[in-house]
């Protein structure tokens, strides 16, 4: 562009300067028209710096995650606009429920009719307003919904066909030593029936005092006693045996201490070895959303577990073969009909599973 100008002033002042000869005056002309055509030309481009990654989307870190998520699967938003969603569950009629923890309320999404309130009451029952509904849900042997409930602080069954859901429920435990929960978290059935489950302080009233001063891990045995599994973690909350049942996984939702922990479980269920499977503290030090929460494991024993940017998926060794990077904190999932089922914030997402 300097060069442009420079040209143009050349050739003002050749033409219009007194001395100039009469041949100078004719080339001057010719200046002008090269000036002109010169500043028509398209500027050169500057170099522009790649458009960031959008999400949601998947993130492969290990060509064996390609084994589980094919190469062209996309992150699919299946339902939005709750206030936290949670807790889903595939059921057997080919449709996956979830629960909006604040608003009480269950939600079913099934393809071609979307979603739909399935349960409302569905974790408190009493009388006080703004109290927090169910968390997490499971089926038991018997075909039961059975759920990790926040406001009545207890582990229950839905007392009513799955395909005709009512707020009628059954206590399956609410105390330890003759002390209240503080509102169960997630759960899980080992093969006897045994009910191991988390119970952080999350879903407690800030105007409830806690009766039990730990954040507990416990097995409800088939014969209706309780046992205290573990007691040293400060947030425990997702929770997943491995396929043989041989190890058992429980997340620690502390920005602190963000991890992933497994312990050896024998054949009368008493836990040892606890171990950390995997520490992602930093990740959440990074400023990444979420926290390590609700998990599933395949058949495999790949673990799929919620975290910090979204799900991270592992081997059964503990390698990361990658991550489906979400845009908010990422509370659960789900595997049934083919998909892995995802609940993050006021959204349902879902990815298509090999």
């Amino acid at each position: 562009m300097c060069y442009l100008k420079l040209l143009l002033i050349l050739a003002y002042v050749r033409i219009f300067h007194p001395k100039t000869d009469y041949s100078m005056k004719l080339l001057c002309p010719t200046l002008l028209l090269l000036a002109f055509l010169a500043a028509c030309q398209p500027k050169p481009q500057e170099p522009q710096p790649p458009a960031p990654l959008t999400l949601p989307r998947v993130e492969r870190t290990d060509a064996a995650l390609d084994n589980l998520i094919p190469a062209d699967a996309k992150v699919e938003t299946l339902a939005e606009g709750f206030q936290w969603s949670e807790g889903p569950v595939w059921l057997p009629g080919g449709y996956v429920v979830f629960t909006d923890v604040p608003a009480n309320t269950m939600y079913k999404w099934k393809e071609g009719e979307g979603k739909s309130v399935y349960l409302t009451p569905s974790g408190y029952t009493g009388p006080d307003a703004g109290r927090e509904g169910a968390n997490g849900l499971l089926l038991d042997a018997q075909g039961r919904l059975v759920l990790c409930q926040h406001g009545d602080r207890r582990m229950a069954y839905m007392d009513a066909p799955l395909d005709a859901p009512k707020a009628q429920f059954v206590t399956l435990a609410d105390r330890y030593q003759g002390k209240r929960f503080n509102s169960p978290n997630d759960a899980v059935f080992d093969k006897q029936g045994n009910l191991y489950f988390t119970d952080p302080p999350y879903g407690l009233p800030k105007d409830t005092a806690q009766e039990i001063a730990f954040q507990g891990v416990y097995r409800r045995n088939i014969n209706g006693s309780v046992d205290l599994i573990y007691q040293d973690l400060s947030r425990p909350n997702g929770i997943a045996f491995s396929p043989d049942q041989k190890t058992l996984y429980v997340a620690n939702s502390d920005p602190d201490r963000a991890i992933w922990m497994a312990w050896d479980v024998d054949a009368a269920g008493a836990t040892s070895n606890g171990r950390v499977f995997y520490d992602a503290t930093p990740s959440s030090k990074a400023g990444d959303a979420g926290l390590p929460d609700g998990m599933k494991v395949d058949a495999s024993g790949n673990v799929y577990a919620t975290g910090p940017g979204g799900v991270w998926i592992f081997s059964a060794e503990g390698k990361v073969l990658g991550k489906i990077l979400l845009p908010e904190a990422c509370a659960n999932c789900a595997i049934g009909g083919g998909h892995l089922y995802i609940t993050a914030d006021d959204h349902l997402y879902r990815v298509k599973l090999k």
